[in-house]
């Protein structure tokens, strides 16, 4: 997947080059905690390094279906009749030339697919636009006996869209780029061997 930002027209500095903010610095002869300085703050993310809840629910259908026909036909033909004699004895040369082509081409191509998926995953912000606009990345593993499911998710949010509950859905992120997979046995099973993905790489037709 390409990294957030791509489809920017400003350029937007990685995830990596944002630095998350220092912790506060103690001072044990002061009566004053800053842990309590966020008592009466909104608790909404606005900040590197706050933590806000992505809500993933996709239910889509989609059927598609296209077809297209060509078909090319050429012909060509040239020819000429010489008949010369000598005498009574007359002879004939007449060559001919005839080319014909003919080119077809038909293709068909039918998309039918349902999705759906709902998961909750926990995203950091980790940088904040000129606008105010926020980045956010987050995942989250889950190993069942020996089968690893990740979930990824990153874009840019706007602070109005966060709610009150501090969650987002993933149709107010921009530039989603939403993953969702996984590593292990039961993924392996699902792929073809490497033999036969080799095959289908290299095979011409």
């Amino acid at each position: 997947m390409s990294a957030v930002g791509q489809g920017l027209h400003s350029d937007v500095t990685p995830f990596a080059a944002y630095g998350f903010p220092a912790a506060p610095r103690s001072s044990p002869q002061s009566l004053w905690d800053d842990d309590r300085a966020n008592l009466f703050r909104d608790v909404r993310a606005a900040r590197v390094g706050d933590v806000l809840t992505v809500n993933i629910a996709m239910d889509e259908k989609a059927k598609l279906g296209n077809s297209s026909d060509r078909t090319t036909t050429a012909k060509i033909g040239n020819g000429f009749d010489v008949t010369p004699g000598l005498g009574s004895s007359p002879f004939k040369i007449a060559p001919q030339l005839d080319i014909n082509s003919t080119s077809a081409a038909s293709g068909v191509g039918n998309v039918d697919r349902s999705e759906k998926i709902t998961l909750t995953v926990a995203a950091v912000v980790t940088g904040m636009l000129p606008d105010g606009n926020m980045l956010i990345s987050g995942s989250q593993e889950m190993r069942v006996n020996d089968e690893l499911r990740i979930v990824n998710v990153a874009g840019v949010v706007r602070p109005r869209d966060i709610t009150k509950e501090n969650t987002i859905a993933y149709d107010r992120i921009a530039e989603a780029r939403i993953s969702y997979g996984g590593r292990g046995r039961m993924s392996e099973a699902q792929q073809p061997g490497w033999g036969h993905q080799l095959y289908d790489a290299m095979k011409p037709f």
